[in-house]
């Protein structure tokens, strides 16, 4: 049984590389949302964030037609160049993070009253703080598994790295957040 949604998606890069601007668009509204959430992740400023995105969407329309089919999503492609662009971001200035900065959608906290919404908060604003006091591959690890949900193949991709080398950093960045985490327990 064929996925429809991998046909579709393969129909709009298609169109897209034969130059058809509505079939991107629709390539832009599938990713945009989950782009700009990475980002903002990386930058936690929404300024920066939004000119990084369109960023990446621009780079990426202009050199469509270097896309290579490998049997992973275009989402891998968008977030390699969605990484370059933090890189070269944070090689041009150095940012202070804020927590306050970060909105409520952006962390897609759903909760029922405000009691929760600020302990949910307070969890992640710890989880947050932890993450961003790890090594940056740690960080960039973390965010693109469990936050983007993507495959160690597709990070694997996107970063450069074999499938195995993905798989031992996860690990050893887990193990670390865990480190950290426990010294706020305690």
């Amino acid at each position: 049984m064929k996925d429809e949604r991998i046909d579709n998606e393969r129909d709009l890069l298609e169109r897209a590389i034969r130059g058809e601007a509505s079939a991107f668009g629709l390539l832009y509204d599938k990713y945009q949302p989950k782009l700009f959430r990475f980002i903002f992740l990386k930058v936690s400023q929404r300024e920066e964030a939004e000119d990084l995105t369109h960023q990446v969407f621009l780079s990426a329309w202009q050199n469509i037609e270097m896309f290579q089919d490998q049997g992973l999503p275009m989402a891998s492609w968008l977030y390699k160049i969605a990484r370059n662009k933090v890189i070269d971001f944070y090689r041009t200035k150095k940012q202070i993070t804020n927590i306050d900065d970060i909105p409520d959608e952006v962390l897609s906290l759903t909760t029922k009253s405000s009691e929760e919404m600020l302990s949910n908060k307070l969890e992640v604003e710890t989880v947050y703080k932890t993450i961003k006091r790890l090594p940056s591959d740690y960080q960039e690890i973390i965010l693109m598994r469990f936050v983007e949900g993507l495959s160690p193949k597709e990070i694997a991709k996107i970063t450069g790295k074999n499938h195995g080398a993905v798989r031992v950093l996860q690990f050893r960045a887990l193990r670390q957040l865990k480190k950290e985490l426990e010294k706020y327990e305690a």
